[in-house]
């Protein structure tokens, strides 16, 4: 049983992220997210050297705001949560639980 608060979408999608590494050298990658909810993901193919607890901003589409890294894998994979004061990047839409992104696809 999934002990999760939030219902999560298992969609990968593009996103371009950024910040300062742990050796404060500034960084910009593209990147994928999947297991998505409305405070978090995960990212898939980083290859800056990151700590959790830092900051960076993630962007999907005209959509950004700044994320926590909450974890990190030897792998290249790092979760990370919205902070607080931010607007929803993957806002997932009604019961349905899509992102916001894909709010219109299907509505013509």
């Amino acid at each position: 049983m999934d002990r999760r608060k939030e219902r999560r979408l298992n969609l990968e999608l593009p996103v371009r992220i950024w910040g300062v590494d742990r050796l404060a050298r500034p960084f910009a990658e593209i990147v994928r997210v999947r297991n998505i909810s409305n405070g978090g993901a995960v990212l898939v193919g980083v290859r800056s050297k990151l700590h959790t607890g830092e900051l960076l901003d993630v962007q999907l589409l005209a959509s950004r705001a700044q994320f926590r890294i909450v974890w990190m894998s030897l792998s290249g994979e790092a979760g990370i949560q919205a902070l607080e004061a931010e607007q929803p990047v993957f806002s997932m839409v009604g019961n349905v639980g899509l992102p916001k992104v894909f709010e219109m696809v299907g509505t013509g």
